[in-house]
């Protein structure tokens, strides 16, 4: 059967993939669009499993609040390359996981890419459907959500890599918009001193106390010079501890507090951060290639 630029085209459409794998698909279905359409999704799927072990450190980040500003949801989603990350597609599926995500409140990233995400298809195959056409690995990374009932969202994006979703209790826009950029730029770990996880100051304790020993002081000396370098530490890893970048003679507790407002807590993501990326060496390659030949 002849395959005509028609028939191609609709192919396309229909799928979104390119023009030569349509023709292909076509011819090995004998013109026939409906086996064409579910050959080319098995064999989607069998690409998308293929690049799963790709390290995906590339992506972006997505922030959603519902309208009753009641809910909101921060969500990263990974690629492999920042081209990828840059196109629409990418970003229009970032966005739709958000949303995904804050409409259904599932309690995992597991829970969430069983759930449909257009009314048709779930979050799992958009996301196969989409390593088959780009070529890249793909993968809904994390996502937090958060539900407040005397709180105000707040949030910024630097970029596309940086995202921070927070909740304050009685402040205006502008501290809002303000320390969550602090945020961005600062990366505490939590909120105050009593959210600091015990296990990670007693450590951060014993290194200071090895440390302090090979002075040779007195084990009370030694305490008190620990002491103040763990309080100095918990200024540093805490919200309401650090110098407000934007003015760092004051803490941003001290702003908080000349504002009258609280930070109740807040997540921030960044693009890849954790994840081993895969270091190229171009010169290596090449000889490798000419060893080869």
């Amino acid at each position: 059967m002849q395959i005509t630029a028609a028939m191609v085209k609709e192919l396309r459409e229909r799928t979104g993939s390119g023009m030569m794998e349509c023709k292909k698909a076509l011819q090995e279905a004998e013109g026939d669009l409906d086996v064409a359409i579910e050959n080319m999704r098995k064999s989607g799927l069998a690409k998308a499993d293929k690049k799963a072990g790709r390290v995906a450190a590339e992506g972006r980040i997505s922030i959603k609040v519902s309208e009753d500003g009641k809910s909101a949801v921060i969500a990263e989603v990974n690629c492999e390359t920042d081209f990828v990350s840059g196109g629409d597609d990418f970003m229009e599926f970032v966005n739709a996981v958000a949303d995904t995500a804050l409409q259904n409140k599932p309690e995992s990233v597991e829970a969430l890419a069983d759930m449909s995400i257009d009314g048709s298809q779930t979050v799992e195959e958009v996301r196969k459907a989409m390593v088959s056409r780009i070529g890249e690995n793909i993968q809904v990374r994390r996502f937090g959500l958060l539900d407040s009932e005397a709180g105000t969202f707040g949030s910024y994006l630097h970029g596309t890599r940086i995202g921070v979703l927070l909740e304050v209790e009685n402040g205006d826009d502008e501290l809002i918009k303000d320390v969550a950029m602090h945020v961005a730029a600062s990366k505490p770990t939590c909120v105050n001193e009593d959210e600091v996880p015990a296990e990670m100051l007693e450590k951060e304790r014993e290194i200071l106390v090895a440390q302090a020993k090979d002075s040779g002081k007195p084990d009370e000396i030694i305490e008190k010079m620990v002491d103040g370098r763990i309080r100095k530490y918990l200024a540093e890893i805490t919200l309401v501890g650090q110098p407000f970048v934007k003015d760092p003679d004051k803490t941003v507790g001290a702003l908080l507090k000349d504002k009258d407002a609280r930070v109740i807590r807040f997540i921030r993501y960044e693009v890849g951060e954790g994840i081993e990326k895969k270091q190229e060496n171009f010169a290596d390659e090449v000889m490798a290639q000419v060893n080869a030949s």
